[in-house]
């Protein structure tokens, strides 16, 4: 006799199913979802009247008639529920109102760099930019919960920020302190797996099996998917690229180690670099997008300087390049990707240093490992680090598994 728990896992799997099914051919009859999955029609309607129910999926129409009564089709509502994306970084908290197909409706910047905050401060202003992102609604019914990405080490299943040395972030368990304050399901995740897990499902880069996702901003790191799981390590610490280090005698960094890869990479390290050498008289239109004043340089302005072909921004990205590239021919001979997509800040639409690196791994890595490899950019535009906590509640509703 089948156990009732069994029972209930196949119900919830084929729910699963049918909804995908929903998502990718919407408008589709039920008897077309029942041919595609192979599964009994009567089980289809059963899933279909709870998926109408949750709101999940709406009528939309009739089909065409086979000889009986035209079908009535149903297809995907991605705006009938909503989650909370908050991304944490060392510059600012962001924070998105999502539909479920990880579009953003509504999103606010609240800023963290000019207020130096760290350890317990950086947590309770999140908490407080949550709150005021989430008093300008008048219901909440329709929110499936707060999806929360963080640089460091994040414990995913236990919900806990394990260490972030600029942050001074240690054992934070910040999923059950966003719960017990907002009463809403919360996912926490680090930043880099989230945003390679969002290249897998709503980038271009479906079809890797092996991905390796590098960002580049405040901080670097990387998320690593193997065999299209991410790859996590014991406790959550894999892919801390920015801390392998490159320079035994180098720059000492926050973690305790030397020589850390994101000192000779990072938009600090790049601001720093341009400020010395505009003090040092050298010329470049970087000082005069930011009207002057060197306090409004950003990586936008870095990046534009570098399309209009500065001497200066160029000189400044073969540097990190180096730099770079000497990193991912590391990567490169540990892991042998299909592909490494390059983002964050400072790598975003920065297609110089992506010529660049390409040039130099190709050239340093082992041949029969960088055949076919591709180095690419990040496809999820601007909104990239949104995208990614959307990724996380919405792979739970259209995946029946756990995060690998």
């Amino acid at each position: 006799m089948q156990r009732t728990g069994d029972l209930k896992l196949i119900q919830e799997l084929n729910r699963s199913i049918i909804l995908k099914t929903i998502r990718y051919y919407g408008p589709i009859s039920r008897s077309e979802i029942a041919k595609k999955n192979n599964i009994s029609p009567t089980t289809v309607t059963s899933a279909v009247r709870r998926l109408l129910r949750d709101g999940l999926v709406c009528e939309d129409g009739v089909g065409k008639s086979n000889g009986g009564r035209k079908p009535v089709l149903v297809r995907f509502s991605p705006d009938s529920r909503f989650l909370i994306g908050v991304s944490i970084s060392n510059s600012a908290i962001k924070i998105a109102e999502m539909n479920l197909a990880a579009e953003v409706c509504r999103k606010k910047v609240f800023p963290v760099r000019a207020l130096a905050l760290a350890g317990q401060s950086i947590i309770s202003y999140v908490l407080k930019s949550i709150d005021q992102f989430l008093s300008e609604y008048s219901s909440l019914t329709k929110c499936i919960g707060i999806s929360i990405i963080s640089p460091g080490i994040v414990d995913a299943v236990q919900g806990v920020i394990r260490y972030n040395s600029k942050l001074r972030l240690k054992d934070i368990p910040l999923k059950e302190i966003v719960e017990r304050r907002f009463k809403l399901e919360t996912w926490l995740e680090n930043d880099a797996n989230a945003i390679v897990l969002a290249e897998k499902r709503f980038g271009k880069y479906k079809k890797f099996k092996n991905l390796i996702y590098i960002t580049i901003g405040d901080g670097v790191g990387a998320g690593i998917v193997i065999n299209g799981s991410i790859f996590r390590g014991r406790n959550g610490g894999a892919g801390e690229f920015g801390h392998t280090s490159i320079d035994r005698n180098g720059i000492y960094c926050d973690c305790g180690n030397r020589g850390c890869l994101e000192h000779y990479i990072n938009w600090p390290t790049i601001y720093s670099k341009i400020l010395s050498f505009i003090d040092q008289g050298r010329n470049t239109m970087i000082l005069e997008l930011a009207k002057g004043d060197k306090n409004l340089v950003t990586p936008a302005i870095f990046r534009y300087a570098l399309k209009k072909n500065d001497q200066l921004a160029k000189e400044i990205t073969k540097d990190i390049a180096i730099y770079l590239a000497t990193g991912i021919v590391n990567l490169i001979n540990l892991f042998n990707p299909d592909i490494i997509i390059l983002g964050g800040k400072v790598a975003y639409d920065n297609g110089f240093l992506l010529s660049q690196v390409n040039k130099l791994v190709h050239q340093q890595a082992l041949s029969i490992l960088a055949d076919k490899l591709e180095i690419s950019p990040t496809s999820l535009g601007e909104d990239f680090r949104m995208i990614a906590a959307a990724t996380i509640p919405i792979q739970k509703i259209f995946n029946f598994s756990i995060s690998s």
